[in-house]
Protein backbone atom coordinates (compact mmCIF):
# COMPACT_ATOMS: atom_id res chain seq x y z
CA UNK A 1 0.00 0.00 0.00
CA UNK A 2 1.48 3.39 -0.69
CA UNK A 3 1.68 5.60 2.04
CA UNK A 4 -0.71 8.30 2.21
CA UNK A 5 1.64 11.39 2.16
CA UNK A 6 2.27 10.19 -1.56
CA UNK A 7 -1.12 9.71 -2.68
CA UNK A 8 -2.09 11.80 -5.26
CA UNK A 9 -5.00 13.83 -3.38
CA UNK A 10 -3.60 13.29 -0.02
CA UNK A 11 -4.50 16.95 1.52
CA UNK A 12 -7.86 17.28 -0.30
CA UNK A 13 -10.83 18.03 1.65
CA UNK A 14 -14.57 16.36 0.60
CA UNK A 15 -17.46 16.59 2.80
CA UNK A 16 -19.35 14.09 1.96
CA UNK A 17 -23.44 13.66 2.26
CA UNK A 18 -24.07 10.22 0.70
CA UNK A 19 -26.11 7.06 1.66
CA UNK A 20 -26.73 4.02 -0.04
CA UNK A 21 -24.06 3.20 -3.41
CA UNK A 22 -23.62 5.70 -5.68
CA UNK A 23 -22.46 8.83 -3.79
CA UNK A 24 -20.40 6.63 -1.56
CA UNK A 25 -18.31 5.53 -4.11
CA UNK A 26 -17.66 8.70 -5.39
CA UNK A 27 -16.05 9.22 -2.02
CA UNK A 28 -14.41 6.29 -1.70
CA UNK A 29 -12.28 6.67 -5.13
CA UNK A 30 -11.43 10.04 -3.53
CA UNK A 31 -10.45 8.63 -0.14
CA UNK A 32 -8.48 5.61 -2.14
CA UNK A 33 -6.75 8.62 -3.43
CA UNK A 34 -5.65 9.90 -0.36
CA UNK A 35 -8.70 12.88 0.15
CA UNK A 36 -9.63 13.43 3.75
CA UNK A 37 -13.27 12.60 3.41
CA UNK A 38 -15.70 13.47 6.57
CA UNK A 39 -19.11 11.24 6.18
CA UNK A 40 -22.00 13.67 7.41
CA UNK A 41 -24.23 10.94 9.14
CA UNK A 42 -27.63 11.21 10.68
CA UNK A 43 -27.63 11.04 14.26
CA UNK A 44 -28.43 7.57 14.56
CA UNK A 45 -26.37 6.52 11.61
CA UNK A 46 -26.37 5.86 7.84
CA UNK A 47 -29.78 3.77 7.01
CA UNK A 48 -27.36 1.69 4.63
CA UNK A 49 -25.46 0.28 7.41
CA UNK A 50 -29.22 -1.48 8.32
CA UNK A 51 -30.12 -3.11 4.88
CA UNK A 52 -30.79 -6.86 4.52
CA UNK A 53 -29.98 -8.96 2.04
CA UNK A 54 -28.01 -8.07 -1.42
CA UNK A 55 -27.51 -4.60 0.78
CA UNK A 56 -25.60 -5.90 3.26
CA UNK A 57 -22.55 -4.93 2.03
CA UNK A 58 -23.02 -1.59 0.62
CA UNK A 59 -21.83 0.35 3.66
CA UNK A 60 -18.25 -1.76 3.87
CA UNK A 61 -17.63 -1.34 0.73
CA UNK A 62 -17.73 1.84 -0.34
CA UNK A 63 -17.03 3.56 2.46
CA UNK A 64 -13.67 2.69 3.94
CA UNK A 65 -11.11 5.45 4.90
CA UNK A 66 -13.22 8.03 5.24
CA UNK A 67 -14.56 9.47 9.03
CA UNK A 68 -17.96 9.82 10.33
CA UNK A 69 -19.58 12.75 11.77
CA UNK A 70 -22.90 11.90 13.14
CA UNK A 71 -25.06 15.25 13.44
CA UNK A 72 -28.58 16.54 12.96
CA UNK A 73 -28.23 19.05 10.00
CA UNK A 74 -32.14 19.32 10.43
CA UNK A 75 -31.26 21.57 13.16
CA UNK A 76 -29.66 24.92 12.83
CA UNK A 77 -26.49 24.20 15.21
CA UNK A 78 -25.74 21.70 12.66
CA UNK A 79 -25.87 23.22 9.58
CA UNK A 80 -24.06 25.87 11.31
CA UNK A 81 -21.63 23.14 11.97
CA UNK A 82 -21.48 21.45 8.80
CA UNK A 83 -21.31 24.78 7.19
CA UNK A 84 -18.23 25.59 9.10
CA UNK A 85 -16.57 22.35 7.38
CA UNK A 86 -18.04 23.30 3.55
CA UNK A 87 -15.57 26.66 3.88
CA UNK A 88 -12.53 24.60 4.58
CA UNK A 89 -13.27 21.94 2.25
CA UNK A 90 -12.57 21.23 -1.66
CA UNK A 91 -15.41 19.21 -2.23
CA UNK A 92 -18.92 18.52 -1.39
CA UNK A 93 -20.05 15.06 -2.55
CA UNK A 94 -24.28 14.24 -2.35
CA UNK A 95 -26.68 11.89 -3.60
CA UNK A 96 -29.75 13.00 -2.05
CA UNK A 97 -33.23 13.66 -3.99
CA UNK A 98 -33.39 16.57 -6.05
CA UNK A 99 -34.42 19.24 -3.68
CA UNK A 100 -33.33 17.82 -0.27
CA UNK A 101 -29.71 19.71 -0.40
CA UNK A 102 -31.30 23.53 -1.47
CA UNK A 103 -33.65 23.14 1.50
CA UNK A 104 -30.73 22.62 3.74
CA UNK A 105 -29.24 25.69 2.17
CA UNK A 106 -26.20 22.97 1.08
CA UNK A 107 -27.24 23.24 -2.25
CA UNK A 108 -24.15 24.62 -5.29
CA UNK A 109 -26.05 27.58 -6.23
CA UNK A 110 -26.39 28.80 -2.49
CA UNK A 111 -22.80 27.67 -1.44
CA UNK A 112 -20.57 29.04 -4.72
CA UNK A 113 -21.32 32.93 -3.72
CA UNK A 114 -19.76 31.97 -0.91
CA UNK A 115 -17.15 29.59 -1.55
CA UNK A 116 -16.38 30.17 -5.07
CA UNK A 117 -12.91 27.71 -4.68
CA UNK A 118 -15.73 24.88 -4.31
CA UNK A 119 -16.22 21.94 -6.36
CA UNK A 120 -19.51 20.74 -5.77
CA UNK A 121 -20.68 16.80 -7.19
CA UNK A 122 -23.66 15.60 -7.39
CA UNK A 123 -24.90 11.83 -7.98
CA UNK A 124 -28.10 11.27 -9.29
CA UNK A 125 -30.40 9.55 -11.13
CA UNK A 126 -30.84 11.69 -14.27
CA UNK A 127 -28.75 14.69 -15.95
CA UNK A 128 -30.77 18.10 -16.06
CA UNK A 129 -34.32 17.31 -18.39
CA UNK A 130 -37.10 15.84 -18.46
CA UNK A 131 -36.39 12.96 -16.48
CA UNK A 132 -34.80 14.30 -13.86
CA UNK A 133 -37.73 14.58 -11.43
CA UNK A 134 -38.11 10.98 -11.30
CA UNK A 135 -36.94 9.00 -8.79
CA UNK A 136 -34.02 6.47 -9.81
CA UNK A 137 -32.54 3.75 -9.10
CA UNK A 138 -30.23 0.92 -10.80
CA UNK A 139 -32.38 -1.40 -11.97
CA UNK A 140 -35.14 1.80 -13.02
CA UNK A 141 -32.43 2.88 -15.17
CA UNK A 142 -31.23 -0.68 -16.18
CA UNK A 143 -34.51 -1.31 -17.35
CA UNK A 144 -35.54 1.86 -19.16
CA UNK A 145 -31.58 1.81 -20.22
CA UNK A 146 -31.26 -1.17 -22.74
CA UNK A 147 -29.21 -2.96 -20.15
CA UNK A 148 -31.75 -5.20 -18.30
CA UNK A 149 -32.74 -6.55 -21.92
CA UNK A 150 -29.67 -7.49 -23.20
CA UNK A 151 -28.31 -8.64 -20.09
CA UNK A 152 -31.44 -11.41 -20.36
CA UNK A 153 -32.70 -13.96 -22.38
CA UNK A 154 -35.20 -12.78 -24.93
CA UNK A 155 -38.75 -11.09 -23.68
CA UNK A 156 -37.16 -11.82 -19.72
CA UNK A 157 -35.29 -8.55 -19.13
CA UNK A 158 -33.13 -8.99 -16.32
CA UNK A 159 -30.34 -6.74 -14.13
CA UNK A 160 -27.45 -6.80 -14.30
CA UNK A 161 -25.74 -8.67 -11.20
CA UNK A 162 -24.39 -6.01 -9.37
CA UNK A 163 -25.16 -2.49 -8.94
CA UNK A 164 -23.40 -1.53 -12.15
CA UNK A 165 -24.79 2.29 -12.94
CA UNK A 166 -24.09 3.00 -9.26
CA UNK A 167 -20.22 2.08 -9.24
CA UNK A 168 -19.76 3.21 -12.15
CA UNK A 169 -21.95 6.73 -11.45
CA UNK A 170 -19.53 7.00 -8.93
CA UNK A 171 -16.52 6.15 -10.60
CA UNK A 172 -17.66 9.02 -13.23
CA UNK A 173 -18.24 11.54 -10.56
CA UNK A 174 -15.06 11.30 -9.20
CA UNK A 175 -13.23 11.74 -12.09
CA UNK A 176 -15.54 14.97 -13.11
CA UNK A 177 -13.93 15.98 -9.62
CA UNK A 178 -10.15 15.39 -10.67
CA UNK A 179 -10.89 16.98 -13.80
CA UNK A 180 -12.62 20.48 -11.43
CA UNK A 181 -9.69 20.30 -9.81
CA UNK A 182 -6.99 20.49 -12.72
CA UNK A 183 -9.17 23.35 -14.40
CA UNK A 184 -9.41 25.30 -10.37
CA UNK A 185 -5.36 25.20 -10.78
CA UNK A 186 -5.58 27.49 -13.73
CA UNK A 187 -9.10 29.60 -12.59
CA UNK A 188 -9.43 29.49 -8.89
CA UNK A 189 -12.75 28.69 -9.67
CA UNK A 190 -14.64 25.07 -8.20
CA UNK A 191 -17.69 24.37 -10.27
CA UNK A 192 -20.57 21.88 -9.94
CA UNK A 193 -20.14 18.26 -11.40
CA UNK A 194 -23.17 15.97 -12.13
CA UNK A 195 -22.95 12.10 -12.72
CA UNK A 196 -26.09 10.35 -13.75
CA UNK A 197 -27.59 6.84 -13.19
CA UNK A 198 -29.14 6.91 -16.46
CA UNK A 199 -26.83 8.63 -18.49
CA UNK A 200 -24.16 6.55 -17.25
CA UNK A 201 -26.47 3.36 -18.15
CA UNK A 202 -26.32 4.91 -21.95
CA UNK A 203 -23.03 4.73 -22.32
CA UNK A 204 -22.69 1.25 -21.06
CA UNK A 205 -24.78 -0.13 -23.73
CA UNK A 206 -23.68 2.27 -26.20
CA UNK A 207 -22.31 -0.20 -28.27
CA UNK A 208 -25.06 -1.87 -28.84
CA UNK A 209 -26.77 1.72 -30.24
CA UNK A 210 -23.74 1.73 -32.39
CA UNK A 211 -24.09 -2.53 -33.85
CA UNK A 212 -27.52 -1.32 -34.97
CA UNK A 213 -26.06 2.14 -36.27
CA UNK A 214 -23.59 0.46 -38.08
CA UNK A 215 -25.05 -2.85 -39.47
CA UNK A 216 -28.52 -1.41 -39.44
CA UNK A 217 -29.43 -4.75 -37.11
CA UNK A 218 -30.99 -4.03 -33.92
CA UNK A 219 -28.76 -6.09 -30.94
CA UNK A 220 -29.98 -9.31 -29.48
CA UNK A 221 -29.88 -9.65 -25.80
CA UNK A 222 -27.28 -11.35 -25.14
CA UNK A 223 -28.32 -15.09 -24.57
CA UNK A 224 -30.12 -14.58 -28.26
CA UNK A 225 -26.70 -12.60 -29.81
CA UNK A 226 -25.20 -13.51 -32.57
CA UNK A 227 -21.95 -13.97 -31.01
CA UNK A 228 -18.75 -11.97 -32.51
CA UNK A 229 -16.87 -15.30 -31.90
CA UNK A 230 -17.55 -19.13 -32.50
CA UNK A 231 -16.73 -20.45 -29.20
CA UNK A 232 -17.28 -18.12 -26.71
CA UNK A 233 -19.63 -20.31 -24.17
CA UNK A 234 -19.93 -22.15 -20.90
CA UNK A 235 -19.77 -25.74 -21.34
CA UNK A 236 -20.92 -28.54 -19.27
CA UNK A 237 -18.02 -30.82 -18.22
CA UNK A 238 -17.45 -33.95 -16.85
CA UNK A 239 -19.90 -34.05 -13.24
CA UNK A 240 -21.75 -31.62 -14.26
CA UNK A 241 -19.36 -28.73 -13.92
CA UNK A 242 -19.42 -25.45 -16.12
CA UNK A 243 -16.49 -23.80 -17.64
CA UNK A 244 -16.26 -20.70 -19.98
CA UNK A 245 -14.41 -21.58 -23.26
CA UNK A 246 -13.42 -19.01 -25.44
CA UNK A 247 -11.52 -19.57 -28.88
CA UNK A 248 -11.72 -15.95 -30.80
CA UNK A 249 -9.07 -15.98 -33.64
CA UNK A 250 -8.07 -18.24 -36.28
CA UNK A 251 -4.44 -18.89 -34.42
CA UNK A 252 -6.14 -19.94 -31.70
CA UNK A 253 -9.01 -21.93 -33.22
CA UNK A 254 -5.49 -24.06 -34.55
CA UNK A 255 -4.25 -24.31 -31.33
CA UNK A 256 -7.25 -25.67 -29.81
CA UNK A 257 -7.71 -28.04 -31.89
CA UNK A 258 -4.47 -29.39 -32.03
CA UNK A 259 -4.68 -29.04 -27.82
CA UNK A 260 -7.84 -31.23 -27.94
CA UNK A 261 -6.71 -33.79 -30.97
CA UNK A 262 -9.56 -32.10 -33.13
CA UNK A 263 -7.83 -32.91 -36.42
CA UNK A 264 -11.58 -33.64 -38.19
CA UNK A 265 -12.48 -30.26 -37.56
CA UNK A 266 -10.13 -27.98 -38.56
CA UNK A 267 -9.66 -29.72 -41.45
CA UNK A 268 -13.29 -28.88 -42.52
CA UNK A 269 -13.37 -26.54 -44.77
CA UNK A 270 -16.82 -24.73 -43.40
CA UNK A 271 -14.55 -23.90 -40.06
CA UNK A 272 -11.72 -22.25 -41.67
CA UNK A 273 -12.12 -18.83 -40.35
CA UNK A 274 -14.01 -17.43 -37.47
CA UNK A 275 -16.68 -16.06 -39.84
CA UNK A 276 -17.20 -18.72 -40.74
CA UNK A 277 -17.48 -21.08 -37.75
CA UNK A 278 -19.87 -18.03 -36.36
CA UNK A 279 -22.40 -19.38 -38.94
CA UNK A 280 -22.11 -22.90 -38.43
CA UNK A 281 -22.53 -22.23 -34.81
CA UNK A 282 -25.96 -24.19 -34.50
CA UNK A 283 -23.59 -27.24 -35.97
CA UNK A 284 -20.33 -27.21 -34.38
CA UNK A 285 -20.89 -26.23 -29.85
CA UNK A 286 -22.89 -29.12 -29.74
CA UNK A 287 -19.93 -30.90 -31.34
CA UNK A 288 -17.73 -29.71 -29.21
CA UNK A 289 -20.09 -30.02 -25.93
CA UNK A 290 -20.14 -33.89 -26.78
CA UNK A 291 -16.69 -34.07 -27.13
CA UNK A 292 -16.27 -32.65 -23.84
CA UNK A 293 -18.10 -33.65 -21.64
CA UNK A 294 -16.13 -36.30 -20.35
CA UNK A 295 -13.27 -34.31 -19.73
CA UNK A 296 -12.84 -32.55 -15.98
CA UNK A 297 -13.16 -28.85 -15.77
CA UNK A 298 -9.12 -29.04 -14.34
CA UNK A 299 -8.19 -30.82 -17.19
CA UNK A 300 -9.71 -28.48 -19.58
CA UNK A 301 -8.62 -25.38 -17.99
CA UNK A 302 -5.15 -26.96 -17.92
CA UNK A 303 -4.86 -27.32 -21.29
CA UNK A 304 -6.29 -23.84 -22.37
CA UNK A 305 -3.89 -22.09 -19.74
CA UNK A 306 -0.86 -24.29 -21.19
CA UNK A 307 -1.49 -23.92 -24.42
CA UNK A 308 -2.41 -19.76 -24.06
CA UNK A 309 -5.92 -19.72 -24.90
CA UNK A 310 -8.49 -17.86 -22.99
CA UNK A 311 -11.04 -20.37 -20.04
CA UNK A 312 -12.73 -19.41 -17.16
CA UNK A 313 -13.92 -21.22 -14.03
CA UNK A 314 -17.60 -20.29 -12.81
CA UNK A 315 -16.94 -18.69 -9.78
CA UNK A 316 -19.34 -17.16 -6.96
CA UNK A 317 -18.28 -14.01 -5.68
CA UNK A 318 -17.68 -15.62 -2.09
CA UNK A 319 -14.91 -17.64 -3.68
CA UNK A 320 -13.03 -14.86 -4.44
CA UNK A 321 -11.81 -14.38 -1.12
CA UNK A 322 -9.56 -17.64 -1.47
CA UNK A 323 -8.65 -16.10 -5.13
CA UNK A 324 -4.90 -16.90 -5.11
CA UNK A 325 -4.22 -13.96 -7.83
CA UNK A 326 -5.79 -11.85 -5.66
CA UNK A 327 -4.30 -12.64 -2.38
CA UNK A 328 -0.86 -12.90 -3.93
CA UNK A 329 -1.17 -9.88 -6.11
CA UNK A 330 -2.41 -7.81 -2.44
CA UNK A 331 -5.64 -7.14 -4.76
CA UNK A 332 -7.88 -7.79 -1.11
CA UNK A 333 -7.15 -5.55 1.88
CA UNK A 334 -7.93 -6.44 5.62
CA UNK A 335 -10.44 -4.67 7.16
CA UNK A 336 -13.13 -4.98 10.20
CA UNK A 337 -17.04 -5.83 9.61
CA UNK A 338 -18.48 -2.54 11.72
CA UNK A 339 -21.84 -3.27 11.40
CA UNK A 340 -24.64 -6.45 10.80
CA UNK A 341 -24.39 -9.85 12.80
CA UNK A 342 -21.19 -9.58 11.72
CA UNK A 343 -19.78 -6.88 13.48
CA UNK A 344 -16.11 -6.64 14.59
CA UNK A 345 -15.00 -10.05 12.50
CA UNK A 346 -12.28 -9.62 10.45
CA UNK A 347 -12.67 -10.13 6.97
CA UNK A 348 -11.20 -8.49 3.03
CA UNK A 349 -12.42 -6.15 0.70
CA UNK A 350 -11.37 -5.62 -3.07
CA UNK A 351 -9.26 -2.54 -3.84
CA UNK A 352 -9.55 -0.39 -6.44
CA UNK A 353 -8.48 -1.82 -9.99
CA UNK A 354 -5.38 -0.44 -10.70
CA UNK A 355 -1.98 -0.19 -9.32
CA UNK A 356 0.41 3.40 -9.16
CA UNK A 357 3.72 2.65 -9.07
CA UNK A 358 3.25 -0.81 -8.41
CA UNK A 359 1.59 -0.50 -5.29
CA UNK A 360 -2.38 -1.06 -4.75
CA UNK A 361 -4.31 2.14 -2.81
CA UNK A 362 -5.33 0.03 0.02
CA UNK A 363 -7.33 0.58 3.27
CA UNK A 364 -5.91 3.43 5.91
CA UNK A 365 -9.37 2.84 7.79
CA UNK A 366 -11.88 0.73 8.44
CA UNK A 367 -15.52 1.73 7.40
CA UNK A 368 -16.34 3.96 10.39
CA UNK A 369 -18.52 3.36 13.42
CA UNK A 370 -21.76 5.69 13.39
CA UNK A 371 -20.01 8.89 15.10
CA UNK A 372 -16.31 7.30 15.49
CA UNK A 373 -14.67 10.55 14.41
CA UNK A 374 -17.72 13.08 15.61
CA UNK A 375 -15.35 14.54 18.72
CA UNK A 376 -12.01 14.65 16.45
CA UNK A 377 -14.09 16.40 13.69
CA UNK A 378 -15.62 19.32 15.82
CA UNK A 379 -12.24 20.03 17.69
CA UNK A 380 -10.99 21.12 14.41
CA UNK A 381 -13.15 23.37 14.36
CA UNK A 382 -12.46 25.09 17.66
CA UNK A 383 -15.23 23.39 19.60
CA UNK A 384 -14.19 22.91 23.45
CA UNK A 385 -15.13 20.27 25.64
CA UNK A 386 -17.67 22.02 27.24
CA UNK A 387 -18.92 22.64 23.98
CA UNK A 388 -19.40 19.25 22.81
CA UNK A 389 -20.88 17.96 25.37
CA UNK A 390 -23.46 20.57 25.39
CA UNK A 391 -23.74 19.43 21.85
CA UNK A 392 -24.55 15.67 22.80
CA UNK A 393 -26.79 16.71 25.16
CA UNK A 394 -29.12 18.39 22.97
CA UNK A 395 -29.06 15.84 20.31
CA UNK A 396 -27.43 17.92 17.55
CA UNK A 397 -24.64 15.75 17.05
CA UNK A 398 -23.83 11.77 18.64
CA UNK A 399 -20.20 9.98 19.72
CA UNK A 400 -19.53 6.57 18.40
CA UNK A 401 -23.03 4.78 18.66
CA UNK A 402 -22.05 0.94 18.77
Amino acid sequence: MKNKATLPYAGLQVVEFTHMVMGPTCGMVLADLGADVIKIEPIDGDKTRKLLGSGAGFFPMFNRNKKSLAIDISQEQGRQLVEKLIAKADVVCENFKPGTMKKLGLDYATLKEKYPQLIYVSNKGFLPGPYDHRTALDEVVQMMGGLAYMTGPLERPLRAGTSVNDIMGGIFGAIGVLAAIKERDSTGLGQEIQSALFENNVFLVGQHMMQYAVTGQVAKPMPNRISAWAIYDVFEVLEGEKIFLAVVTDTQWQIFCEAFGFEDLFKDSQLKTNNMRVEQRSRLIPILQERLVDTSAKEIARIFESNGLPFAPITRPDELFDDEHLIQTGGLAPITITDGPQAGKESAIPLLPFSMDGKRLGVRENPPRVGQHTEEVLQSLGCTATEIQELIQSGVVQIEVN
